[in-house]
């Protein structure tokens, strides 16, 4: 990588900067430069979408300006960043994904004629609605030094920066300089909204403004509105349009613009299980590439770090990068749920548990575990525990369907795990007797939890109120996993030699229909059998 001693700050990176600094340098370089032909793009396909997610989000919040920060790269040493990607509720709302321009903020301001939440009257949810505005950083023009030695924006570090004019086209949102945005800030009222958590300046920028305006009112300006505010209550169903008339003004907060932003993703609209789809294709192939590079892996003493960058290359190849670091869980390791070290040998003997998903270039991602015997044939054992988490894991998917309350996808699989434990003779009591909530034996072997949602995060919609997510009520276009798990430790003496120090899991994408569910990770190689037959064809 290039010494980026030449930039500007805020790098602390003077001390070793060698850039020209005099007028004859900076003439010359400015100069005999071609004329560029910017070509103006059709609006991308997820464009459209993301202008109906918007004017969701207007609707639950009227007549309040809100603010959604892309967020800023982020510092991993000095002068090196970690790769960014920008706050997932921006890539949402605007349609960026990995292109986004770092430093990036989405202003939705209220139209003239808006009333703020709390006043609207109750048949007109909507009055006003938004405009939305993004705002970025054009790259340095080659009329100014930061064109060669900002290293941050700089053409000669980055790349060209696409236009104002492009970025419109594109994402079909206005667009204005970044330079405009204090403006915009320092002239909000107190009823503004903005997404904490991506960029600290910018909500730093918004308190500050509240902070002035409580401190010159009356008393008759309304409180602003703080994340210890009553948050939690007031959004609306994420499938339905918003009926802000159930929201009383002071449960509009910080807190529950992120929620509501969160609560949008718990139903995907077409293009989002379209992408959905190919995250979970391309995950395919890289678990394809982890199975032919099996000699190589198993010849390796730190065999689990070439799968992961088995897996890695394909990911980087057919998306923008892995959804989440990689867990590649060889022997005992896979007893460790979020293990990530994959620092360890590959064993013929043992099994390998790969927990891994591509990230597109929208950020969509897959999740996705398979476990599988190293030598190529699971031994009884085993194949034991690995049919009764098979069995789990088809017990939870055969009851998925538009109306069932999420949480009874885990209920289903621990029926399940409770009653193959207790027929292994693992557990002090029955399994009916462990299902009940004081008990629970069985979750020894399988603490967490059977589902997740799953969309432009790994763990989608967290924000989300528990009464839409763990004690929802499924809607056709969600998506989320099924992973049950059975681990026994490497030291566990509640149960026999022959099972410690084996962990088994089985993870598939799930997307919910009008009439059922699909499986979109079916293909992938899960019973014994076709697991066996898959290494054996490598």
């Amino acid at each position: 990588m290039a010494d980026t001693t030449e930039t500007t700050p805020p790098r602390a990176t003077a001390n070793r900067s060698t850039t020209p600094a005099s007028d004859v340098f900076s003439d010359f370089i400015s100069s005999n430069w071609a004329e560029r032909d910017e070509v103006t793009p059709a609006p991308r396909e997820q464009a459209s979408y993301a202008a109906a997610r918007r004017e969701r989000i207007s609707r639950l919040h009227p007549g309040r300006t809100l603010v959604f920060p892309a967020g800023d790269p982020k510092v991993r040493s000095n002068d090196t960043d970690y790769p960014y990607r920008a706050h997932s509720a921006f890539a949402h709302l605007t349609g960026w994904g990995s292109d986004t321009v770092p430093g990036s903020v989405l202003v939705l301001t209220p139209t003239p004629g808006g009333t703020v939440a709390g006043e609207t009257p109750a048949d007109e949810p909507t009055a006003g609605g938004h405009t939305a505005v993004l705002y970025f950083r054009e790259g340095a023009g080659r009329d100014s030094d930061e064109f060669y030695a900002n290293s941050d924006i700089g053409e000669f570090w980055t790349g060209p920066r696409p236009s104002p004019a492009h970025v419109t086209a594109d994402l079909g949102i206005e667009t204005r300089s970044l330079s405009e945005l204090a403006a915009v800030l320092d002239g909000l009222d107190a009823n503004a909204l903005v997404v904490r958590g991506a960029d600290r300046e910018i909500a730093d920028a918004v308190d500050a403004t509240r902070t002035l305006l409580e401190a010159g009112s009356a008393g008759d300006t309304p409180s602003a509105p703080t994340d210890a505010s009553v948050a939690g209550a007031g959004a609306a169903d994420p499938g339905d349009t918003a009926d802000a008339a159930d929201s009383a003004a002071d449960e509009h907060t910080d807190d529950s613009l992120a929620r509501d932003a969160s609560e949008l993703r718990l139903v995907k609209d077409d293009f989002e299980i379209a992408e959905m789809r190919a995250a979970v294709a391309a995950t395919a192939q890289g678990f394809d590439d982890v199975i032919a590079d099996l000699p190589a892996i198993v010849a390796h003493p730190r065999g689990e770090r070439l799968v992961e960058g088995t897996f890695y290359r394909r990911a980087r190849a057919e998306g923008n990068t892995v959804g989440y670091d990689t867990i590649a869980a060889s022997g005992p390791h896979a007893c460790i749920l979020h293990w990530t070290r994959n620092d360890g040998p590959v064993v013929p003997g043992d099994l390998i548990l790969l927990d891994a998903g591509i990230e597109l270039d929208s950020y969509y991602t897959a999740d996705i575990t398979r476990t599988f015997p190293i030598s190529g044939t699971f031994t009884d054992v085993q194949r034991r525990v690995y049919e009764a988490v098979l069995e789990a894991a088809d017990a939870a998917f055969r009851i998925v369907r538009p109306g069932i309350r999420f949480r009874e996808i885990h209920q289903a699989a621990m029926a399940v795990i409770a009653e193959r434990t207790a027929e292994w003779g693992l557990l002090p009591v029955s399994a009916e007797e462990s299902l009940r909530p004081e008990n629970q034996f069985h979750r020894r072997y399988m603490v967490h939890g059977t589902s997740h949602h799953l969309g432009i995060d790994v763990h989608d919609c967290a924000q989300a109120r528990r009464e839409l997510y763990l004690d929802g009520v499924l809607e056709a276009g969600m998506v989320f996993t099924i992973e049950p798990g059975l681990y026994f430790q490497p030291d566990d003496l509640s149960v026999p030699e022959e099972y410690r120090g084996l962990g088994v899991r089985i993870e598939d994408d799930i997307l919910v229909t009008e009439t059922g569910a699909e499986n979109l990770s079916v293909h992938i190689p899960r019973t014994a059998d076709a697991v066996e037959a898959w290494l054996a064809g490598r």
